[in-house]
């Protein structure tokens, strides 16, 4: 019983530890979090955060894990509707939308911001999740080769990538995604067939 006490307070330290480093990384930057910062926003002396994160890079480890484990909750109960064209105009509706909704997430998730940062094995099996779910739906419409799913995510990317570089807060990007996928269908048609 005092082990499971024990265990629950440490989880809840260590998402409270996660939320205030997403707070600073959203005040300063993804490479702007400081542990002496960190540990002072959650009023832990800076060497008690090594018994919940062993270092920087896994405390963004963590917080990478967290961050695909949002978007699955997101999309997972999603039901796309319609032809197979429309279900991938609303998939990539979704992940625009929620790709710049949080742009430190966006910037951990999608982009090579971090020095030496490389996910663990378990926390990229969670952005392998993702990547699936997109990965059926395209097979679902007849695009199912590697070249197809590698096409949808650059487009996708890039609009994200530009709308949360050039235009934060607005949709000068996001308001191109109907043609971006107009133009990834009338490239990408399956071989033999038409959508």
């Amino acid at each position: 019983m005092v082990t499971d006490r024990r265990a629950a307070r440490h989880e809840a330290t260590k998402l409270r530890i996660l939320a205030a480093a997403w707070e600073l990384a959203a005040e300063q930057g993804l490479a702007g979090i400081s542990l002496r910062d960190l540990a002072a926003r959650v009023d832990l002396r800076q060497p008690s955060l090594y018994s919940y994160f062993d270092s920087k890079l896994a405390l963004y480890d963590a917080m990478f894990a967290q961050a695909y484990e949002q978007l699955l909750a997101a999309v997972e109960p999603l039901e796309l509707t319609g032809s197979p064209e429309e279900q991938i105009r609303q998939m990539a509706y979704v992940f625009t939308r929620l790709a710049v909704a949080d742009v430190p997430r966006a910037q951990l998730l999608f982009q090579r911001t971090l020095p030496g940062f490389e996910p663990s094995p378990e926390s990229y099996a969670l952005a392998n999740r993702f990547l699936d779910r997109t990965r059926r739906h395209l097979a679902a419409a007849g695009f199912t080769r590697p070249e197809d799913l590698d096409l949808y995510t650059a487009l996708m990317g890039g609009l994200v990538n530009q709308q949360m570089a050039n235009d934060p807060g607005g949709t000068r990007w996001l308001d191109l995604v109907d043609e971006a996928i107009d133009m990834y269908l009338e490239h990408s048609v399956p071989k033999g067939g038409t959508l």
